[in-house]
């Protein structure tokens, strides 16, 4: 995984999205219903947040939503294009344009604009941390945090790594071989030489060539051949905690009866018993579940 700054080929990737990237994650026909915009906006609910901020709004896929549900709503958003659809929707709720804006997660500068003149009750931040380098997850969840008014909610989603262990696919090797083994410590002790050897034999339990990398369309990099990173969730917990979060609780969706592999032998089936799983709060979502939402107050 490249340390370079990933901004400019994520821009890239989303910029031919802006007119289809709800419709094909929000939409009726998308592969699967989207249950955590339910859990956002219970926990807004909970919360009695009147204001709220969603830091990568994309086309305000979520703030749609919050502007019907009363809130008053702001947004940014890395990519040009996804600003413009933004706008464009959140017209016809009356929110003014200027409270939509282009920016990044990584600029605490970033998270303020005309319109906001106090920090907000509520600051949320939906697909963006997959595309955020390890060593700039303590950054965006300090920006995150101090946006937030004090005993404001923080909501922040990522994908789940520990969903790699449920996968049996090239997902669950790279967990197996780079956090738990961590093969380029162990290939430097004694005997070290036999490790790749071991380590073929370790990938051919696995189907490694799933899941099919997402690939741009229009010449654009795609999905997978961007920075698109999972999250340790004990340990994104552990980071917000440290950020100046209380009460955190990690909130998991997107639920798998069996590993994705297998759908489709029965997909109607797949699909329909992995609806019925869907709890926030269940153990088995540190597994089962591709995503998850932390959430939690500012202290």
């Amino acid at each position: 995984m490249s340390t370079d700054d990933p901004e400019p080929r994520v821009r890239a990737c989303y910029a031919t999205w802006a007119q289809s990237y709800f419709a094909d994650y929000y939409g009726a026909d998308a592969p699967y219903p989207p249950v955590h915009r339910e859990i956002v906006r219970e926990e807004l609910r909970r919360s009695g947040a009147r204001s709220v901020l969603d830091a990568g709004c994309g086309p305000a896929s979520i703030l749609r939503f919050l502007a019907e549900d009363g809130l008053d709503v702001f947004g940014f958003d890395l990519t040009p294009e996804m600003v413009d659809e933004a706008r464009r929707v959140l017209a016809a709720h009356a929110v003014p344009a200027e409270r939509l804006w282009q920016g990044s997660v990584l600029q605490a500068d970033s998270f303020q604009a005309a319109g906001i003149d106090s920090r907000l009750d509520a600051v949320i931040c939906l697909g963006v941390l997959p595309h955020i380098r390890t060593q700039d997850d303590a950054q965006v969840a300090k920006n995150l945090v101090a946006a937030t008014a004090p005993g404001g909610l923080v909501m922040a989603e990522a994908r789940n790594q520990f969903f790699g262990l449920f996968t049996q696919n090239r997902f669950t090797y790279d967990f197996l071989a780079n956090e738990l083994i961590r093969v380029g410590d162990l290939q430097t002790k004694d005997g070290g030489a036999a490790v790749p050897d071991a380590l073929a034999k370790l990938r051919s339990h696995f189907r490694m060539d799933l899941p099919p990398v997402r690939k741009g369309t229009q010449g654009e990099p795609g999905y997978d051949e961007v920075l698109s990173r999972t999250h340790n969730p004990l340990l994104l917990k552990q980071q917000f905690e440290e950020a100046g979060l209380t009460d955190v609780r990690l909130l998991f969706y997107h639920y798998h009866c069996l590993p994705p592999m297998l759908a489709h032998y029965a997909p109607d089936f797949f699909r329909r018993e992995s609806l019925s799983m869907e709890n926030p709060e269940d153990w088995r979502g540190m597994f089962m579940a591709s995503a998850f939402i932390l959430t939690g107050r500012r202290r």
